[in-house]
């Protein structure tokens, strides 16, 4: 049996925390809330009621059309009043004043004075006009009584009724009778709904206005969410543009600035205005704020155009309907129409449509062409839809360097007597010799002009696409010259100069397609040697010059405000070979895009109305070459070629091999050599290709003869 201790003492020691007791605290519950007084309940379910959306919208509603119905009435008495008194003449007049145009306030004083001189006519035959009304309301009362009376005494006559004289003039009392009848009838609810009626005209009036402050107004067109443009809303943009002089102008003016407004006329997917702007405004104050202006159209600033035409003092607002641009324009009539051809000399390549929706349309005739803009923004597709469409004229001639090496050229295989595809320093060098080799080709058709100056010259186009790869090339050659660069020892550079210097005068024509334009990889010599330039997105204004010019982005050319990936294919054109608004140095086009697919499909139209091209490719310049096969090559299956163009397609192909040293003597005496010869057609030196086909297997025929003995 165990036992138990327990401690009577009290211990004096600290117990650990751990070993503490618990104290258990007791919290009274909380006192009951005191009821919210009735009065505050009310009030927050009044407030909240208030401060509803829905409240908020009926109240705004119930504002603007009250408004709709005060402010149409105002709207119409003024019109009414307009309309009977000169005011609207002498506003105008005021207004002309302000803007400095004194011929506009002469003119609108003339007005002025034929509208008074009307009105006076007028109050002086009212003084007459009683005296006239009263005659003619008893001759016309005589009249018609009188032919009522004939027509009684016919049907007398005719029924033998001497009761039917009065007939007529009977029937007539009858009819005038009814006809007061029904005046009383209608007279009454007509007293009561006409006021309804005339409120509810004033109500319509003011809607079409928007007469209502904008926050009364519904949020579409607050936001302007498909507001039409007019011309109260184009003056307010323009007077909350942050220009002062301008604004003090538009305050001046009687008529609130409208008198600065031409009309506005519908042009494509927008709408058009001329602006004349009042004295001490100048054109660029505008022009510098054009983000602000189109925000203040309800637009964004791609949306807006500024332009300046010949008027002075004008500038000229292209404003688009919201989101229109975002619309794609539709397919090339060169996929759609099978039938197209197309004339180098008078013809124009159909290249997209300008911002009013009208065809654009390209002239190439003796135009040299730069194309450029940022990386993968079309312009690749924009140069090819226009070598696509001229590869419908069976004269023209094409060298095609593609420095991208993707395939976009590859449809020209058949077309182009050259084609080079490629992004190395390899492919540079050989784009180099090909446009060295053209300014050859121009030398020789120059000397032949002199000899002969009624000679034409089929069109040769030589197209450089990502040309900025050959200006940035660093390779030098054996004698020590860079192939780029952009001084006097650069070969290509160079090269293009002499092309773009006189090639045109005998249609050898340098087509380039650069990106991302700086002095370095787009010389300021070349870029100004061309007489067609577009230009897509760029970055800056100071880009936007190298490759428009001064003149076009001062009069409005813009492409580094357009948006990058949005406004692919948007091209801003200086050129004299398509048709700019008067007064205007560019104009945006909107171009159709050609995919692979269909551009293909035009390719072979074009390989069909030609009687076949071997494209060329350059190759090793030090290998021994058989040029009696190298001749059957550059014929391809062509019948017959001049011996002209056989050997420029032989110094093509090796120009170290088929240099000056070959001429036709050396053409014919190989032919000679192995039975066969050139011979005439038409008067012209040919080379036939079933001569040279022969002469192969001639040639053949002896080796196997030799070797078998």
């Amino acid at each position: 049996m165990s036992e138990n201790v327990v401690p009577f003492h009290k211990h004096t020691d600290p117990l650990a925390p751990d070993a503490a007791p618990t104290v258990l605290t007791v919290v009274p519950d909380a006192p009951p809330a005191r009821p919210v007084p009735l009065w505050v309940r009310s009030g927050r379910a009044v407030k909240t009621a208030v401060t509803h959306e829905r409240t908020r919208s009926a109240g705004r509603a119930a504002i603007r059309h009250s408004l709709y119905t005060f402010n149409g009435g105002r709207i119409a008495a003024r019109r009414a009043w307009d309309g009977r008194t000169g005011s609207r003449y002498e506003r105008m007049i005021r207004a002309a004043e302000a803007a400095g145009n004194l011929e506009a306030a002469e003119e609108w004083e003339e007005r002025l004075q034929r509208f008074r001189a009307a009105r006076h006519h007028r109050r002086m035959d009212l003084l007459h006009s009683p005296v006239d009304a009263a005659k003619g309301v008893a001759v016309g009362a005589g009249m018609s009584v009188g032919l009522l009376v004939a027509l009684g005494i016919v049907m007398a006559i005719s029924t033998e009724d001497a009761g039917h004289v009065i007939t007529p003039l009977t029937a007539t009392i009858d009819f005038i009778a009814l006809l007061i009848r029904i005046v009383q009838v209608v007279w009454g609810p007509a007293i009561t709904i006409g006021p309804f009626l005339a409120l509810l005209a004033l109500w319509s009036v003011g809607r079409k206005q928007h007469a209502a402050p904008a926050w009364a107004l519904p949020v579409n067109v607050r936001s302007g969410e498909g507001e039409p443009i007019t011309p109260s809303i184009v003056v307010k943009a323009l007077r909350d543009l942050g220009v002062p002089a301008l604004a003090r102008a538009i305050k001046e003016m009687g008529d609130a600035g409208a008198s600065m407004l031409g009309p506005i006329t519908i042009a494509g997917c927008g709408v058009e205005v001329d602006v004349t702007l009042p004295s001490g405004v100048s054109t660029n104050e505008v022009q510098a704020k054009r983000r602000k202006l189109a925000e203040n159209l309800t637009r964004h600033e791609h949306e807006v155009f500024i332009t300046i035409p010949p008027a002075a003092r004008t500038v000229r607002l292209w404003i688009a309907d919201s989101g229109a641009l975002d619309e794609p324009i539709g397919p090339s009539p060169l996929v759609t129409d099978e039938t197209m051809t197309a004339n180098y000399k008078t013809g124009r390549a159909p290249w997209g449509q300008d911002l009013r929706g009208d065809a654009a349309e390209l002239s190439v005739y003796q135009r040299h062409l730069l194309v450029t803009g940022l990386s993968n923004q079309g312009k690749t597709a924009a140069l090819r839809a226009l070598a696509l469409w001229l590869a419908l004229d069976r004269s023209v001639q094409f060298w095609i360097a593609d420095l991208k090496g993707i395939g976009d050229w590859a449809m020209f295989d058949g077309i182009a007597q050259v084609l080079i595809e490629g992004p190395s320093d390899d492919h540079v060098i050989q784009a180099t010799e090909m446009v060295e080799d053209a300014v050859e080709e121009m030398n020789r058709r120059i000397e032949e002009r002199r000899r002969d100056p009624a000679v034409v010259f089929e069109p040769l186009i030589v197209v450089v696409d990502e040309a900025q790869l050959a200006f940035m090339c660093p390779v030098k050659g054996e004698d020590g010259r860079p192939y780029g660069g952009a001084k006097a020892t650069s070969r290509y550079f160079m090269a293009v100069r002499k092309i773009h210097n006189q090639g045109r005068a005998v249609d050898v024509l340098m087509w380039q397609g650069t990106q991302d334009p700086t002095d370095q990889n787009l010389p300021k010599l070349v870029r100004e040697g061309a007489h067609t330039r577009a230009s897509l997105v760029l970055g800056t204004e100071s880009q936007a010059v190298m490759a428009l010019g001064a003149k076009a982005v001062n009069g409005g050319a813009a492409p580094h405000l357009l948006r990058q990936g949005l406004d692919k294919g948007t091209l801003v054109v200086a050129s004299d070979g398509i048709a700019v608004p008067a007064g205007q140095a560019s104009i945006t086009v909107r171009t159709h895009f050609i995919d692979d697919e269909p551009a293909a499909e035009i390719a072979d139209r074009a390989k069909a109305l030609r009687d076949g091209v071997t494209t060329l490719r350059v190759v090793d310049q030090g290998e021994e070459r058989d040029a009696l096969a190298d001749l059957a090559t550059v014929i391809g299956d062509a019948p017959r070629l001049r011996t002209n163009e056989a050997l420029k397609r032989l110094h093509t192909l090796a120009p170290d091999t088929y240099g000056d040293q070959w001429t036709n003597d050396r053409l014919k005496a190989l032919l000679e050599a192995h039975g066969e010869e050139p011979k005439k057609s038409h008067g012209v030196m040919v080379v036939h290709r079933d001569h040279v086909l022969r002469a192969l297997a001639n040639r053949d025929e002896n080796g196997s003869a030799s070797a078998s003995e």
